[in-house]
């Protein structure tokens, strides 16, 4: 069995709009009218949050159950601060995110320890967390139980 894994996306731009196929699935994103989009679908940074979030919670869940942790759902709130002077096209300023704050809240009886074993695992095995820290994104999470 191969363990390479390859994720393939195609996209069809109008404007500032994208559609991409992924897989049977179709995403649109878009600016907001304010960077000269329609805001037809959420803007490309917001969209790269969800996919951290969306990818923190499949290896949450994968991690918990091979932890036999009782987890019963998490919730995400996360959030990023880049200067858009970069974006502006400022040569100084770097293009990506300068931080991302993730605060993630169990809903788990699991006592403290077992709640941070779980954080310290899900975070070594996220594809998208792991490319934001190599990439020096400043990284803050904070775990708690709801």
């Amino acid at each position: 069995m191969s363990t390479q894994f390859t994720v393939s996306i195609t996209g069809k731009s109008e404007g500032m709009k994208t559609e991409v196929a992924a897989g049977k699935h179709t995403l649109v994103l878009d600016e907001p009218e304010s960077m000269g989009g329609k805001d037809a679908g959420a803007d490309p940074l917001s969209t790269l949050l969800a996919a951290l979030v969306s990818c923190k919670n499949v290896v949450i869940n994968l991690v918990a159950k091979e932890m036999e942790f009782n987890l019963r759902g998490v919730e995400f709130k996360t959030d990023g601060n880049l200067d858009l002077r970069g974006l502006m096209g400022d040569p100084s300023v770097r293009t990506y995110f300068e931080t991302v704050s993730l605060r993630v809240v169990l809903d788990t009886d699991e006592p403290a320890e077992r709640i941070e074993e779980l954080q310290i695992k899900s975070e070594a095995r996220c594809p998208v967390f792991q490319t934001l820290k190599a990439a020096n994104v400043e990284l803050s999470t904070e775990w708690t139980k709801a």
